[in-house]
């Protein structure tokens, strides 16, 4: 679920979420500048330590066991509609095919009703593709500030309480966002994580099970090198 869709939303949704609580816990806010009016906004909290610190909050979000929850239920949520979608287009590209193949046999009227088949089923399937696009992204942006808003604060007071004079968003790599280059050292997103997913209580996702392999067909009759052991770790 981590598309290029959801991270255009991302940047007013972290400010507007993050400065809020800045804010109300007295953190000053940054001043101004002519330099800084312009450039992309990504810098998500301020306050009176001496240490610059990063964070990648799409990475936080999605990324605590609350984020994988919900968006995992999100992604089969939309499944039905993804697979109709799916059939729509497959159905289409038979029909496109057909008229390649045999347009040049059909005469002039079944060839002509082919040929508007295909422009509605087109027109069709892109105004459902569109509509389903815009609904994933809403939802996609409101369980995304459901986390971020309750993530805020674990945020604010880590900063805080480890000196921080200032956490950037590094969510979007250069030149997307002005930060070119980070070291590790500042990071703290898993931190954040850490602290969020106790503080949740959500516990973290089962792995994905993996297909067991079929045991191995039993030989007709014994052969002097025995069969190899089947593998001891399906999953």
């Amino acid at each position: 679920m981590t598309s290029k869709f959801l991270r255009s939303i991302l940047t007013i949704t972290v400010i507007s979420t993050i400065s809020a609580w800045a804010q109300a816990t007295g953190a000053p806010p940054a001043a101004p500048s002519a330099s800084t009016a312009t450039a992309p906004a990504n810098t998500i909290a301020t306050g009176t330590g001496s240490k610059l610190g990063t964070i990648n909050i799409e990475q936080a979000v999605i990324g605590s066991n609350e984020g994988q929850r919900d968006f995992a239920a999100l992604q089969k949520k939309l499944e039905p509609k993804q697979n109709e979608l799916k059939a729509q287009n497959d159905e289409l590209e038979q029909l496109q095919k057909q008229l390649q193949t045999q347009g040049d046999k059909l005469n002039e009227e079944a060839r002509a009703t082919l040929v508007k088949q295909i422009e509605t089923k087109k027109k069709s399937l892109e105004r459902a593709g569109q509509d389903f696009q815009e609904d994933a992204q809403n939802q996609q942006k409101e369980a995304f500030q459901r986390i971020l808003a309750k993530m805020a604060p674990v945020i604010v007071k880590h900063a805080q309480d480890n000196g921080f004079s200032m956490i950037v968003d590094t969510s979007n790599p250069w030149p997307q966002s002005p930060i070119l280059w980070y070291g590790e050292g500042g990071d703290i997103t898993k931190a954040v994580v850490d602290v969020y997913n106790a503080q949740s209580g959500v516990p973290a996702p089962a792995p994905a099970a993996a297909t067991p392999k079929p045991a191995a067909a039993r030989p007709a009759a014994p052969k002097s090198t025995p069969p190899a052991a089947p593998s001891s770790t399906p999953k």
